[in-house]
């Protein structure tokens, strides 16, 4: 370009010398030739700086049309327009090539990206504006068993309930959605979402069918209760039925009852312990499965909001003699930025009872045993933990705790984990544990954050 500029300059200023020279004779008959001369020269000078302009332009121009039509066939010759045009014409060539590049590499990514889509196990329909179907992959068409069709309106026909509860979800909140499809129940977890590109909104919707993952976990829970609910049974069972053929066999005789003459104080006494040992067996049982009855009776949570401050005060007054009787420290403290919570107060009370009850008996042979409760707020979530300094969980055993039943204390129920994650699960929300084997436990329990407008409402009311 620096040749451009040169020779550009040097026509500039002949041409100027040329005006300059023709203003000066101007006037003069007697140079009514030079007058000729001059003027025809000044003209040829306008029409030569006039031509090398525009041939860059022409050359520019045929580069930014061949971008346009993605056309990378174009050439440009360096000994065409002379050498002043060779580095604006290396600088097009690389810039045609590494543009080529770049399509390239968007185009492969392109295809990769359909390849991904087209294979993925989960259907995914994208709606451009309010009912033009850009995208939707083979699996979609798959579970719902429908054509491949342009609009969201004409899948209304073949599947209204999943269009209609497809169109109620929010920005990126998800929902089971059950259908039929030829005479099939499937159960579908779908997901919406947003976006805009290049000015257009669209809508993308994600889903799998998840009947058969449900039911191989309804299949594996069923095995597991029936496992425990079998061991437990046996062995209160198993004991009343041996002891009761005992007491068969001390009040018979070859079959047949044995006289009053016969019946002494020894065996009375063994009779006596044998029933105790039975009604006792029985009380274990009855209690068992009572425990299995409060499990699987877990009321609907009746949600207010309240101030978990004092939450916090009225389990520390619940708990306080347990407490003074271990000599146990019990430190609370809530995050200023979360002050209340929505829930059903009486069964939050009843988890937190239920994880400090645990930490209490863990902490029976600690130094200086401490326990704390705290709340804060995570992301989009309120966050309530109970900690101890006690003999930690060991961890292949974190996983089983919440299991009904499972216990890793010899006289735990293994009830009281399951209930307080039944009682999250109703609240829309998790309980997880982590603990490190000897140091301590930490359980937190996650519950949705309060929306500013029911926040506002409440305080105002």
């Amino acid at each position: 370009m620096k040749s451009f500029t040169l020779n550009t300059t040097i026509r500039i200023i002949l041409l100027l010398i040329t005006m300059i020279g023709f203003a000066y004779i101007f006037g003069r008959a007697d140079l009514f030739f030079n007058h000729i001369i001059l003027g025809t020269l000044l003209i040829v000078q306008v029409y030569e700086l006039i031509r090398y302009v525009q041939q860059t332009n022409r050359q520019l121009a045929k580069f930014l049309l061949s971008i346009k039509n993605n056309d990378f066939t174009i050439s440009f010759s360096h000994q065409k327009g002379g050498r002043q045009f060779r580095e604006l014409h290396a600088a097009f060539k690389e810039i045609i090539t590494a543009y080529k590049q770049v399509k390239i590499e968007k185009e492969a990514q392109l295809e990769y990206l359909k390849l991904i889509v087209k294979h993925i196990r989960i259907g995914i329909i994208s709606i451009k504006g309010d009912d033009e179907i850009a995208l939707i992959n083979q699996p979609a068409l798959d579970m719902l068993q429908t054509g491949n069709y342009h609009y969201w309106r004409n899948l209304r026909f073949s599947h209204p309930r999943f269009v209609e509860e497809t169109d109620r979800l929010q920005e990126n909140e998800s929902k089971l959605i059950e259908i039929i499809v030829q005479g099939e129940n499937k159960r579908l977890s779908v997901h919406s979402t947003s976006v805009i590109l290049l000015r257009q909104p669209y809508r993308i919707i994600t889903f799998q069918d998840i009947e058969k993952e449900i039911n191989q976990s309804e299949i594996d829970a069923w095995h597991k209760l029936i496992r425990i609910l079998t061991h437990e049974i046996m062995n209160s069972v198993t004991p009343i039925s041996s002891l009761t053929e005992t007491m068969l066999m001390l009040l018979e005789n070859d079959g047949e009852l044995k006289s009053l003459a016969l019946i002494n104080e020894d065996l009375l006494k063994d009779l006596a312990f044998s029933l105790k040992t039975i009604q006792k067996r029985s009380d274990g049982l009855l209690g068992f499965v009572e425990d299995y009855r409060k499990l699987a009776r877990v009321p609907h949570p009746q949600k207010e909001i309240f101030s978990l401050e004092d939450l916090f005060d009225t389990i520390h007054r619940l708990m306080r003699a347990e407490l003074q009787k271990q000599h146990i420290k019990l430190k609370t403290s809530v995050n200023p930025s979360v002050l209340s919570l929505c829930a059903d107060r009486m069964q939050v009370e009843q988890v937190l009872i239920n994880l400090i009850s645990n930490s209490l008996q863990a902490l029976e042979h600690a130094k200086n045993p401490q326990i704390s409760l705290s709340a804060y707020e995570d992301q989009m979530q309120i966050v309530v933990e109970v900690t101890d300094n006690g003999v930690g969980i060991e961890e292949n055993k974190l996983d089983q705790i919440f299991i009904p039943f499972f216990s890793t204390k010899e006289k735990g129920s293994g009830i009281g984990l399951s209930l307080s994650r039944n009682i999250m699960n109703m609240h829309g929300g998790t309980i997880k544990a982590s603990a490190c084997s000897g140091e301590q436990t930490t359980f937190s329990l996650f519950f949705p954050k309060i929306p500013e407008a029911t926040l506002s409402s409440h305080k105002n009311t």
